[in-house]
C-alpha cells in the first residue's frame, strides 16, 4: 500500500546524508534529525537502503546535527514543543531498532527531561491551553504511556482521521483496529501516492487563496487576472457566510486571508467575517498560550487589517492583538528554528506599514525571501509548495521583474533627456530629483500602467519641485508638457484639454503665490484655511488628474475641472500636505513659513510639538482609512476604478517618503531603493528541490503541475498551463508609447487531488 512511500524516500536523501527540509543554503533544520531518524526506520523495517542508513546515521552523529541541537536547545533556549515531543520518540524507536546514537548525553537527556514536562503539564486533549493537542502526537507518545481507547474514538473525525494527522492516524489504528482509520489510510495512500501529508485532508478553498496571495505578492497577478477573479467569486460565497470549524488555526489562516484578497478586489466584506475569534476568550488564550504554532496565521491576520476602514474597530483590536503575538514571537525566536527568514518575514510585516510599501519593491522583497513563503504552520514543520514547483514559480517572478527593469532604465533615460533639453536638471533642485519623481511613479504604480502615465506623472512631479523657483526656462517646459498631454488626448478621444490642464495648474500656481504673501506679511491663516490652499499647493492633484485621462477606462473631461473635486481627491490632497508637514515642519519653521503642526500648537496652547504631532497623525490614520474605502468600495464615486487605484498609489508614494523622515529631500536615503527597482536584478537562493515520485510535468498533458509540499509529501498541484515554466521565452515591444510583453498561455489558479 506504501510502494510509493518507499520510493520517495529512495530517491530523496541528500547528499550530506539527511532528509527533510532545508534552509535556503541547503543547510538541514531541526527538522531534518527527525525526518532522518524516520527515514532510517522505514528502510530498516523494508530492509532495504543499507548504504542510505549508513549514510543517513553518519549525519545524526555529525557535527552539523550537534549544532542544530545546541542552537534550539542551548543558544536559543527555544526548544519547539513538537521537536521535544517527536525527537525522543524517534530515538527510542532507532535504538529498539538496535542502532546505536551517538550524540551528546547532556543535550539528548535535556531533549528527554523537556518532553517529560510537557507530558506532566498537559492533558491528552486540552481546549483551552495547549494547540495542537498532545493526542494529536499519539505515534510519539511513549510507549508506556497507555491511552484508553475511548478517549482515541472521542477524537475521531468522520473521516476516521485523528486530528487530520496521517501519522497520529496509522497510530490510532495501530493501538484500536479501528475500520474508520484503516479506510483513511487506504484513501490518503491513493490519492497522495508521492508522499504522504502531514495533514490530511486540506481546505481547497484555502489552498486557491494562498496561491492568488502568492502570485499577487511576487508582481504575477496581472497576468492571471481572470482566474483570480473566477476563484474570489467562488470563494465569496463562501466567506460571506463563515462556518467556524474545529481545525482553528486553518479556519484563522482562510478568513483572514480571504478578508484582505476580497477587499482588495471590491468585495464587500465584514469585519467578523475574520474577528469572530476576537470574542471568544478561550480561542483567544489558546493563541496566546500557543503563539509559535500560531505565528504564520497571525501574520495573515495582521496583514488582513491593513484594509481597515473607518470605524471598524474590531480590525483595529484584531491589529493590536496580533501585533502583540508577533512580537512575542520575534523575542522567543520568530517562533521556529526550521526557517530563518520568517522571522525576517515578521519583524518586515511589523515595521513598515503596507500604505508605506511600493508595489515593485514589495514584489523583489517577496522574490528573494521566497524561503519565507510557506502555507501554514504544521504539527512538526511549515507547510510549503513542493521547492522544485517553487523555484519556477520564482524563476517567472524573476523574468517578470527584470522585464519591467528594463522598461524603466529605458523610460528613466528618455526622462532625463527631457530633463536636460528643457535645462531642469541644472536649475539647483537637482538631477537626482528626476530619478526620484520616476522612481516613485515606476515602482509605486507597476504595470500594465502605460508608459504615458509613468511619463506625464513624472513631469509633473519634476515641475511641482522646479516651479518652486521662477524663470522662462521652467515655463517652457511646464507649457510642453501641457501641450504634449492636450495633443495625445485628442488623438485618442478628439476633445481639447488644454484649458483644463492649464486651470488646474493656474489654481496651483495661485496657492504657491497665497502661501508666499502669508510668509512675507508674517500672517498665520485658520487651520481651515490653510488646509484649503495647502491640499492645493502641494500638487498631489496636478499628477493625479490630468494622467488619470490616460487610464483605460479614461477621467471623463467634466471630471478634470477645479471648481469642484472629487472626494477622493481632496482626501488625497489633505493627506499629501499633512504628511508632507509633519515632516518638514522644522525646516519650514526656520524659513518663515506656515505649516499644519505649528497651526495645530497655534490653536491649541496645551500641546507640545509632539503631541501636535500625534493629533495630525491621528487625522492622517482616518483620512488614510476613508481613503482606502473609497478606492476600493464602489458607490461612493463615479470615478473609474482605475483612476480610484492611482489616487491610492500617489498616496502610498507620499506615505513612503514622509513615513518615518523626510525621504524625498535627503540625497541619500533613497539610493539602495532606486538601484533595486531599475537597475540591480533581484538576488535568489532557490532551495532545493525535493524529488516527486513522478515529475508533474506531463507530456500528455502538455501542463505544468505545483504540488502542495510539506517536507515529505505531496498532495495538490495547479494545472492549467500549456508551456512548462522552464521554456518560458519573453518577448517586449513599444508600440504607441505602450510597451508591450508576450507571455505564455494562462494557467488556472485551481486546486485538484492528484
Amino acid at each position: 500500500m506504501f510502494e510509493n512511500c518507499l520510493n520517495w524516500i529512495l530517491i530523496n536523501q541528500n547528499k550530506q546524508g539527511f532528509w527533510g527540509n532545508s534552509d535556503s543554503q541547503g543547510n538541514p533544520t531541526i527538522e531534518s534529525l527527525v525526518a532522518t531518524l524516520a527515514c532510517i526506520l522505514a528502510l530498516n523495517r523494508w530492509s532495504v537502503g543499507t548504504l542510505m542508513i549508513e549514510k543517513g546515521l553518519a549525519f545524526i552523529h555529525s557535527s552539523q546535527a550537534e549544532k542544530l541541537l545546541r542552537q534550539v536547545l542551548i543558544i536559543k533556549d527555544n526548544c519547539p514543543v513538537w521537536f521535544a515531543i517527536v525527537f525522543p520518540a524517534m530515538i527510542e524507536l532507532v535504538q529498539k531498532a538496535n542502532f546505536k546514537i551517538e550524540l551528546k548525553k547532556l543535550l539528548v537527556s535535556d531533549v528527554f527531561h523537556k518532553r517529560q514536562l510537557i507530558l506532566e503539564r498537559e492533558q491528552l486533549v486540552d481546549d483551552h491551553d495547549h494547540y495542537p493537542p498532545l493526542l494529536s502526537y499519539l505515534e510519539a507518545l511513549p510507549s508506556s504511556d497507555k491511552i484508553d481507547e475511548e478517549v482515541i474514538f472521542k477524537q475521531l473525525s468522520g473521516d476516521g482521521s485523528l486530528f487530520q494527522s496521517p501519522s497520529a492516524t496509522a497510530s490510532a489504528f495501530m493501538s484500536t483496529r479501528n475500520k474508520k482509520c484503516l479506510s483513511y489510510l487506504k484513501s490518503l495512500a491513493q490519492r497522495c501516492p508521492n508522499g504522504i501529508p502531514t495533514t490530511y485532508p486540506m481546505d481547497e478553498e484555502l489552498i486557491k487563496l494562498w496561491i492568488i496571495n502568492n502570485v499577487q505578492r511576487l508582481g504575477l497577478a496581472e497576468h492571471f487576472t481572470s482566474d483570480i477573479e473566477e476563484v474570489l467569486e467562488q470563494v465569496y460565497k463562501i466567506v460571506a457566510k463563515p462556518t467556524i470549524l474545529e481545525a482553528l488555526q486553518l479556519q484563522l489562516h482562510k478568513y483572514s486571508l480571504a478578508f484582505r484578497l476580497l477587499r482588495i478586489h471590491g468585495y464587500k466584506v465584514l469585519p467578523w467575517s475574520m474577528c469572530w475569534f476576537l470574542y471568544d476568550e478561550e480561542i483567544k488564550n489558546v493563541i496566546e498560550n500557543n503563539h509559535e504554532y500560531f505565528s504564520s496565521v497571525m501574520v495573515n491576520v495582521f496583514r488582513a487589517t491593513d484594509v481597515t476602514f473607518r470605524g471598524e474597530y474590531e480590525l483595529q483590536e484584531a491589529k493590536s492583538f496580533s501585533r502583540k503575538m508577533l512580537q512575542k514571537s520575534i523575542s522567543m525566536g520568530a517562533g521556529d528554528d526550521q526557517i530563518i527568514s520568517f522571522g525576517e518575514l515578521i519583524e518586515h510585516e511589523l515595521r513598515v506599514p503596507w500604505m508605506a510599501r511600493l508595489d515593485h519593491l514589495e514584489h523583489r522583497w517577496w522574490i528573494e525571501e521566497n524561503e519565507a513563503n510557506v502555507l501554514w504552520k504544521g504539527k512538526t514543520c511549515f507547510q510549503r509548495l513542493l521547492s522544485l514547483h517553487n523555484n519556477k514559480l520564482i524563476r517567472l517572478a524573476l523574468q517578470n521583474y527584470e522585464f519591467k527593469q528594463s522598461i524603466y532604465k529605458a523610460e528613466l533615460k528618455e526622462l532625463k533627456i527631457w530633463s536636460k533639453d528643457w535645462g531642469l536638471s541644472d536649475m539647483g533642485f537637482g538631477r537626482e530629483k528626476t530619478t526620484y519623481c520616476y522612481f516613485a511613479v515606476a515602482a509605486g504604480c507597476s504595470l500594465p500602467y502605460d508608459s504615458d502615465v509613468r511619463m506625464f506623472v513624472a513631469k509633473s512631479g519634476i515641475l511641482v519641485i522646479a516651479l518652486s523657483g521662477e524663470g522662462k526656462i521652467i515655463f517652457d517646459a511646464l507649457d510642453n508638457v501641457v501641450s504634449e498631454m492636450a495633443i495625445k488626448y485628442f488623438k485618442h478621444e478628439e476633445n481639447d484639454i488644454t484649458n483644463n490642464l492649464r486651470d488646474i495648474w493656474y489654481e496651483t500656481f495661485l496657492s504657491w503665490l497665497t502661501e508666499a504673501t502669508w510668509s512675507k506679511a508674517d500672517y498665520i491663516p485658520s487651520m481651515d484655511e490653510y488646509i484649503k490652499v495647502g491640499m492645493v499647493s502641494v500638487g498631489a492633484h496636478t499628477m493625479v488628474l490630468p494622467t488619470c485621462c490616460f487610464l483605460s477606462p479614461s477621467l471623463p473631461i467634466s471630471k478634470l475641472g477645479t471648481l469642484q473635486y472629487k472626494i477622493i481627491t481632496k482626501m488625497l490632497m489633505i493627506l499629501a500636505r499633512l504628511l508632507n508637514d509633519i515632516q518638514t515642519y522644522q525646516k519650514e519653521k526656520d524659513e518663515g513659513k506656515v505649516n499644519s503642526v505649528l497651526l495645530y500648537m497655534e490653536n491649541n496652547s496645551e500641546v507640545d510639538m509632539e503631541e501636535s504631532i500625534a493629533g495630525l497623525r491621528k487625522i492622517v490614520d482616518k483620512k488614510r482609512e476613508e481613503l482606502l474605502e473609497h478606492v476600493l468600495m464602489d458607490g461612493f464615486t463615479d470615478l473609474p476604478k482605475s483612476c480610484r487605484q492611482l489616487h491610492l498609489s500617489c498616496f502610498k508614494v507620499f506615505q513612503m517618503f514622509y513615513n518615518f523622515s523626510n525621504k524625498f529631500d535627503s540625497n541619500t536615503e533613497m539610493v539602495e531603493d532606486i538601484k533595486k527597482s531599475i537597475y540591480i536584478p533581484p538576488k535568489i537562493q532557490p532551495s532545493k528541490p525535493l524529488k516527486p515520485q513522478s515529475l508533474p510535468l506531463e507530456s500528455n498533458t502538455n501542463s505544468l503541475s505545483m504540488k502542495y509540499h510539506s517536507g515529505r509529501c505531496t498532495k495538490y498541484y495547479i494545472k492549467g498551463s500549456t508551456l512548462p515554466m522552464h521554456q518560458l521565452s519573453w518577448t517586449c515591444s513599444r508600440s504607441k508609447g505602450n510597451w508591450k510583453m508576450t507571455i505564455p498561455p494562462k494557467f488556472n489558479c485551481l486546486c485538484t487531488h492528484i
